[in-house]
């Protein structure tokens, strides 16, 4: 069924479903907090510059996490493999699910995961605001890369990417 429409207050379902059509990677951002660190699932992760080295990433407003991440000086971001999909429904949940994956601080207070397929530690860079989200932009500092397939999410639903397929 094909389905047309101006996006509005009365189909945000619709056009949930139509961003969802867009297959993306899954990733944890951590960050620190007073209570040690502070986690939250996002697919909203995107590159922006390779020189200097940016990255991006959209937390909604609404969420009652934001404030750290709004906050934070510094932050990471942990791409996920395609079997750590209990890692991201842990940190989608709450945002001290930091039992579920080893985890260390860096010397900035920033929880980070080494099981993970790659990891970007940032100094956030620009706060802008992007409607009932915000965009938090990152100039990484640090890089780590593991071998392994990356967790993909779309349509509602998590599974793996092959290159080789």
């Amino acid at each position: 069924m094909v389905r047309k429409f101006v996006p509005d207050d009365s189909n945000t379902r619709d056009f949930r479903d139509a961003l969802g059509c867009f297959a993306t990677g899954v990733t944890v951002i951590t960050a620190p907090s007073n209570q040690g660190g502070i986690g939250m699932t996002a697919n909203s992760f995107s590159s922006i510059s390779l020189t200097p080295p940016l990255v991006l990433w959209s937390p909604s407003k609404r969420s009652l996490r934001y404030d750290w991440f709004r906050d934070a000086a510094h932050f990471a971001i942990h791409v996920l493999r395609s079997d750590q999909k209990h890692v991201a429904l842990e940190f989608a949940r709450r945002g001290d699910a930091f039992d579920v994956v080893p985890m260390t601080l860096n010397a900035r207070g920033v929880p980070l995961m080494d099981d993970c397929l790659a990891r970007f530690e940032c100094a956030t860079s620009a706060l802008h605001d992007g409607g009932d989200h915000a965009i938090i932009v990152g100039h990484v500092d640090r890089v780590l890369l593991n071998d392994g397939s990356p967790l993909v999410f779309a349509q509602s639903g998590y599974g793996a990417f092959s290159p080789n397929s």
